[in-house]
């Protein structure tokens, strides 16, 4: 007789073979790729398949979060920010969220949906050219020394 669990032989009704160890995030991602919003949706045509010079990966789990837009080669996660993000406790999560990618390394860019569903192409585009070639001062960045008289 084999017990269920043990790994040995397949589950009756079944495929055989156990459930793999995922974390939940993992299985939270692949939902969310299948429910993709519509500035996403029209953003991932244009990013992906490394159309705009990048490859970037979609609904990409990092730690306990999911990022809408994942680029690992220049470390930009991208956030396409709809009118939910404004409601509710979104906003505190989001800064969480930030914070984080932010404490691991990572930048993060956030795109508002209606500037994608404007021009997804130009969206695309500005993504692209900030993940290739950042600014150079930015917000957080402002604390360095005052221009030199002339420079203002």
């Amino acid at each position: 007789m084999i017990l269920p669990g043990t790994g040995r032989g397949t589950a009756e009704g079944g495929g055989g073979g156990g459930p793999q160890a995922h974390r939940p995030e993992v299985y939270t991602a692949r939902k969310l790729r299948r429910e993709m919003s519509l500035p996403e949706v029209q953003l991932w045509q244009r990013l992906r398949g490394g159309k705009v010079g990048l490859k970037f990966r979609r609904q990409h789990p990092i730690g306990p979060y999911i990022v809408d837009f994942y680029c690992r080669e220049p470390g930009l996660a991208v956030e396409v920010d709809g009118e939910g993000h404004n409601r509710g406790g979104r906003p505190q999560r989001d800064e969480r969220r930030d914070a984080f990618l932010t404490e691991n390394g990572l930048r993060v860019l956030h795109v508002a949906a209606a500037r994608i569903l404007k021009d997804p192409d130009d969206a695309a585009e500005a993504i692209a050219a900030y993940a290739a070639c950042p600014l150079h001062h930015l917000p957080e960045e402002a604390n360095g020394p005052p221009p030199r008289a002339g420079e203002d």
